[in-house]
């Protein structure tokens, strides 16, 4: 079964909650909110939704708080188990403060994975993993290389599973914020992006839909051939350059969510992964000479 635009959905997700399968992960996600529900409906279409018996990872809510702010100047609130871990967001935000939320889950108690900042794609079994941080146009790299035949696995978070160094799928919707929003409407016409919520903490923000084909291979670990650090960089040609080992492994520990958290396994986790990969450092300004380039990527020997 998937999400449909049926009433049945919308009174099921204010009351006990809709549970959506993401990769590895079950969420079980309540929200009066009718934004929050067509935002739902328009980018998880073709996510599985799951047996109120299956387990379910995190229980989330996305609501008006209970108080005056309900209705003056409204606000939203993220409820995970009944804790609040961020401050409340004005209402127009909820979708994206979900989407936030959903990722803070993750990478605060996802610890049987060695998590990075990273987006992960994969192509004919091999998959390119992009540790970046905010701002270098990772998210917007990854949104043109899905468009463009890549399996997209994640643009947030890269899974490594510390026992077989696979990648973990989650393939939940590509973030886009401020001018990246109109770069990818450009870039693909036929592309479905959601409502953009205004004046985050994060500028101007909407959710590109993943590709039907990255969702219904969820179930699909990938492995890791490339470590491609991206920097988006106006007017500048692209430039891949080669990158050694001994330095990607501290850009990436950088970019380690639970890093510390891991400690040794992480370090023997993330330091096998890159001895079997290439790595390089990538500027880019132009989206068709990005994928270009990625083209022609060889593995590490």
């Amino acid at each position: 079964m998937i999400v449909s635009t049926h009433p049945e959905f919308n009174r099921a997700l204010a009351g006990k909650g809709v549970s959506l399968r993401a990769g590895p992960f079950t969420v079980r996600i309540r929200s009066p909110l009718p934004q929050v529900a067509s935002q739902l409906e328009l980018l998880y279409a073709d996510f599985p939704l799951v047996s109120d018996a299956d387990f379910v990872d995190f229980h989330v809510r996305v609501a008006p708080p209970q108080w005056l702010r309900r209705w003056v100047r409204p606000q939203v609130q993220f409820d995970l188990d009944g804790h609040y871990p961020f401050k409340p967001l004005p209402l127009p935000q909820g979708f994206a403060m979900l989407e936030w939320g959903i990722n803070w889950c993750i990478s605060a108690h996802a610890h049987q994975y060695l998590i990075l900042h990273a987006a992960v794609l994969e192509r004919h079994g091999r998959a390119v993993v992009l540790p970046a941080p905010p701002g270098s146009g990772k998210s917007t790299l990854a949104a043109a290389l899905s468009l463009r035949g890549w399996r997209l696995l994640s643009d947030e978070l890269a899974l490594i599973d510390t026992q077989t160094g696979l990648i973990w799928p989650i393939a939940r919707p590509v973030s886009l914020k401020n001018q990246s929003i109109d770069i990818i409407r450009k870039y693909e016409r036929s592309a479905i992006i959601g409502e953009i919520a205004h004046d985050t903490i994060k500028g101007s923000v909407a959710h590109l839909k993943p590709t039907g084909d990255s969702v219904a291979r969820m179930h699909e670990l990938a492995k890791p051939a490339w470590v491609v650090f991206p920097q988006w960089r106006a007017g500048e040609p692209v430039q891949l350059t080669r990158l050694g080992t001994a330095r990607a492994f501290l850009r990436a520990v950088d970019q380690g969510f639970n890093y510390s958290l891991l400690g040794e396994k992480a370090f023997h986790t993330l330091a096998a992964m890159l001895d079997t990969c290439a790595c390089f450092d990538f500027t880019y300004s132009d989206l068709d000479q990005a994928i270009a380039s990625f083209e022609q990527l060889n593995p590490a020997p």
